[in-house]
Formats: structure tokens, C-alpha cells, sequence
């Protein structure tokens, strides 16, 4: 339990990758504060881990609003007296062709998914190594190493993402903080229960066909689990992993792997 008693940030943690990722760290002992937009949410999820046993605080925010931002890493470090972990969750995506791309829709995606993650990271990053421990896990998408069809601006959004990841990583090495990324693939969240539908809008297909007709573009051949991602999440900031830095896991199936 070498994070009993840490102090960990979760973005958009009221749901998906966010809300297993605060189940999985509070069983390894930490205390939490959730953020996320939808207030009742992220209190239900710091309710339930309350209930067993942990501690937990719920704290609405906008990632795209800098006020909002600085009040939420404020109030989270005064809930846990140091914000220890910081896992930048919070994104949004949409899909449309480049010709017909708003460029309002374009900054909104870099605002949440991009600029989110940097306000939070300014936060937070200052306490972190005046301390010299911090742990910082944005989650990027396997968009943000390739494009595809349709979504060049949550791609380009979280090929910035990882861009600063990277930058990030090689401003705080050696002083007992790392800055890492994941990269999953499809996950059974409700960001895909969008896409799914939306799949099925455009063409007819029944919810299953639309399913299959996402994972015939990848190996994974089924929808990650939250969890999964969670546990390679808590990982990342375990004492065990303190030498990875500026580094991305890949969670697809192997498709990253298979590509020229």
C-alpha cells in the first residue's frame, strides 16, 4: 500500500475511466477529491467510497474555465492538505469532417481536453515538487498517436495532450515527479455509448452491428474495461513505477504494435 494516505485529484471522476479509477485508488488507501461537471455524479461516487470506508470530497468543475481550475486545485489541496496524484480525465469528443469542422467546436475539444489538463497541471505541479513527490497520469486516447476519419479535432486535441505529457516529463525529471499518459482504445464508457449511437443514427445499424463495426477497426475485439485502464493508471503512480517518466501505455489490443 505504498499510496495509503496520498492526496489524489480525479478529473471528470464521476463516471467511466474517472469513477474506476477513484474506486481503484481509494482501495490502495487514498483519500480523493472528484471533479467533474455534473455535480450528483461525482457525489455519488464520493459517497460510495465514503460508505466504504475512504475519503472523499466532490467539487464541481469546468476544466475550460481557468477561474474554475484554480479554485478546484486550491480547495483540493486545503480538503487534503497536499495533492499528490493528479489524473487529468476530463475530456469530450464529437466527430466531423474537416470541411465541415466549427471552428467553436474545434476550441471547445482543446479547451476541455487540452487546456484542462495544462490549468490542472499549473496547479498542482508547484506543490509537487516544492515536496519532491507527484504523480501526474493524463488520459489520452489511441487518437492521440494516429488520426482517423471524422475526428481531427479530438485527435489533434489529444495529440496535444500527449505533446505536453511528454514536455512536461522532461521539465520534472529528477525531482521525484512523473508525467505519464494512457492511451486506450475503446472503452465501455459512456463517451463510446455515444459514439455507438450516433453510428446508429447515421446508418440504420442495429447497436450491436454499430459495436462490432467500431471494433473491426481495431484487435481488441471487445470494449476495454474502465477498470482496466484504472489499474494501469494506479500503477503509474505507485513508488514501484517512479522511473517511468514522459512515458505513454498503450491499452488497444495490440493495433498501436501493428502499424507500420
Amino acid at each position: 500500500m505504498s499510496l495509503a494516505g496520498r492526496g489524489a485529484l480525479v478529473t471528470g471522476g464521476g463516471r467511466g475511466i474517472g469513477a474506476a479509477t477513484a474506486r481503484t485508488l481509494a482501495d490502495r488507501g487514498v483519500r480523493l477529491v472528484l471533479a467533474a461537471r455534473s455535480t450528483p455524479e461525482i457525489e455519488a461516487v464520493a459517497a460510495e467510497l465514503r460508505d466504504g470506508g475512504g475519503e472523499a470530497w466532490a467539487m464541481t468543475c469546468d476544466v475550460s474555465d481557468p477561474a474554475n481550475v484554480e479554485d478546484l486545485c486550491r480547495e483540493a489541496e486545503q480538503r487534503l492538505g497536499a495533492v499528490d496524484i493528479l489524473v487529468n480525465n476530463a475530456g469530450v469528443a464529437s466527430s466531423a469532417a474537416v470541411v465541415k469542422l466549427a471552428p467553436e467546436e474545434w476550441e471547445r475539444l482543446w479547451r476541455i481536453n487540452a487546456t484542462g489538463a495544462l490549468l490542472a497541471m499549473q496547479g498542482v505541479l508547484p506543490g509537487m515538487l516544492e515536496r519532491g513527490w507527484g504523480r501526474i497520469v493524463n488520459v489520452a486516447s489511441v487518437a492521440a498517436l494516429r488520426g482517423a476519419r471524422y475526428i481531427a479535432a479530438y485527435a489533434a486535441s489529444k495529440h496535444a495532450l500527449l505533446g505536453l505529457t511528454r514536455s512536461a516529463a522532461a521539465e520534472v525529471a529528477g525531482a521525484g515527479v512523473t508525467v505519464n499518459a494512457v492511451c486506450p482504445g475503446y472503452v465501455d464508457t459512456p463517451m463510446t455509448d455515444a459514439t455507438i449511437e450516433n453510428i446508429v443514427k447515421r446508418t440504420e445499424m442495429a447497436e450491436t452491428d454499430a459495436v462490432e463495426a467500431i471494433l473491426a477497426t481495431t484487435p481488441q475485439r471487445r470494449l476495454i474495461a474502465p477498470g482496466e485502464v484504472a489499474a494501469s493508471i494506479a500503477f503509474l503512480c505507485e513508488d514501484e513505477a517512479r522511473s517511468i517518466n514522459g512515458q505513454t501505455v498503450v491499452l488497444d489490443g495490440g493495433a498501436t504494435a501493428a502499424l507500420p
